[in-house]
């Protein structure tokens, strides 16, 4: 199985075949997909100016949302590296109990679906990388009451994702699953109490 960064070659190699470019960058998504396969497929094509469903986007296009998406992974690759640090530290000094953002990145691990967006056409508009590092920078902070990605506060709690965990609060201004992490627990409360019943 191709690698994120074989696979990256051959969207830029222009050598290959259109269509094996565009497939090879739908596979990037299988390594790395911060809103999820779906919704960051939707998010690069839209931020690169051609279609979900254009067989023959313009290579250079192509190239851009790789552009994208490289960036957006090079900076969650440095995150897990730090992270990853952190945790042998916490290991040697004797704290073996993992925390809330422990069990948050867990199920994040590799960078997929680090900001679920549930709905694929409802995701961030900013790019990749931006999104991504505001995210971080609220998981280093104390919790707060907002979105750390939009700053919204129309946070909703829903049912039924279609990642794990399969419940949590979702902004609806950008769409992203919060991760509880980052949220107060009177901002979680509250999501509860405006909370979905129904995927929507």
């Amino acid at each position: 199985m191709a690698g994120f960064r074989s696979l990256a070659r051959q969207v830029r190699d222009p050598r290959c075949d259109l269509a094996l470019r565009r497939y090879s960058l739908r596979k990037c998504l299988e390594r790395f997909a911060p809103y999820g396969h779906r919704a960051t497929w939707d998010h690069l094509c839209s931020r690169a100016g051609f279609g979900p469903e254009d067989r023959s986007p313009d290579p250079a296009r192509l190239v851009a949302a790789l552009d994208e998406l490289e960036e957006a992974r090079s900076v969650w690759l440095a995150y897990e590296d730090a992270f990853a640090e952190r945790r042998r530290k916490e290991k040697h000094d004797g704290l073996r109990r993992p925390g809330s953002v422990d069990d948050w990145h867990r199920l994040t691990w590799g960078g997929c679906g680090v900001a679920w967006c549930d709905n694929p056409r409802v995701h961030p508009h900013e790019p990749l990388a931006e999104v991504l590092r505001r995210l971080i920078a609220a998981l280093e902070r104390e919790p707060g009451s907002v979105c750390p990605v939009c700053s919204g506060d129309r946070l909703t709690w829903k049912y039924d994702l279609a990642h794990e965990p399969s419940s949590g609060p979702v902004c609806t201004d950008c769409g992203i699953v919060v991760p509880r992490p980052v949220l107060t627990p009177e901002a979680l409360a509250g999501s509860r109490r405006g909370r979905l019943l129904v995927s929507v």
